[in-house]
């Protein structure tokens, strides 16, 4: 018969190795957030982030790191959380305020049907990803405004790049991502992208080893082949069988070479003649540079 100190012995091991694992990883996700921040200048002091919270696991895992940096980091900025309540059918309205409440963040529900407005205008048997998302952001974007928000933070994560760059790549003919950092269309809001280089992976982990209360979108994860869901897909099945090539695909988005692709928008094709004469000018210039040195 085991003894309670036999039982302490067999388990204090394992919590101590999961401790690990756990400090491991929220550590990990710390530094990229933080070294996200700092390449790409997210952050400045006096900053008020209005942090968008959807109740999965990507915008909670945002918003607990930033909490973390916020407490460590010489750079002072404010916190607020916001959640677009779109009146989906059963939506769980009391869960993302007893969670705020608790962890003492502030924050706004912001209350918009669109859930009626995105029904309405999608055609039968396509997606609502499109109106559904324009229609966020731009309720969003003038919230920001009305709080007087300096920065939105949105919680798309390294996969989330890679796969829109794939999303582009083969349904709309461009060579085109999700920027860490951007400027909305209309010039009055700065997005940010803090978890920029966090792996989905390790943000999945992390959301199910802090427990979050994750709120499912049960507007479009109930529509089937979504051809982000079938990319995303085989973006973690590439994982699985060459574990560098995901971030081989991130380092290529930050390294561009525009004389090698076709753009003539980003790069004179039409002028590389003139360049080369130029570049033999400058050429002939410098021999007789060398000669009259050597001369002298």
């Amino acid at each position: 018969m085991s003894t309670s100190a036999d039982i302490m012995q067999t388990t204090k091991p394992a919590e101590s190795k999961s401790r690990t694992e756990f400090n491991k990883l929220q550590k990990r996700l710390r530094r990229l957030t933080g070294q996200a921040i700092a390449d790409y200048n997210m952050i400045q002091d006096g900053d008020k982030i209005m942090v968008c919270l959807s109740g999965g696991k990507d915008s909670y895992t945002m918003l607990e790191i930033l909490l973390s940096l916020q407490i460590s980091s010489p750079i002072k900025f404010e916190i607020v959380a916001v959640n677009l309540d779109q009146k989906q059918p059963d939506f769980p309205e009391e869960v993302l305020p007893a969670y705020l409440t608790q962890r003492g963040v502030p924050f706004y529900i912001l209350e918009k049907d669109t859930y009626s407005i995105v029904k309405e205008l999608t055609p039968e048997g396509q997606t609502y990803c499109a109106v559904c998302s324009r229609l966020r952001r731009g309720n969003l974007y003038a919230f920001a405004q009305e709080i007087g928000a300096t920065k939105v933070a949105l919680g798309h994560h390294r996969d989330d790049i890679m796969a829109t760059l794939m999303l582009n790549l083969f349904h709309n003919g461009r060579l085109k991502a999700m920027p860490p950092k951007l400027l909305s269309d209309d010039g009055k809001n700065i997005l940010i992208r803090p978890l920029a280089y966090c792996k989905e992976k390790d943000i999945a982990e992390y959301a199910r080893l802090k427990e979050f209360p994750i709120i499912p979108c049960n507007l479009c994860g109930s529509q089937a082949n979504l051809q982000r869901a079938v990319v995303n897909q085989m973006l973690r099945d590439w994982d699985k069988q060459f574990p560098q090539r995901l971030d081989s695909m991130f380092t290529a988005i930050q390294n561009i070479a525009p004389s090698q692709l076709a753009d003539t928008d980003f790069f004179d094709f039409v002028g590389l003649e003139n360049n080369r004469r130029k570049a033999e000018v400058r050429a002939r210039k410098a021999n007789e540079l060398e000669l009259v040195n050597i001369m002298i």
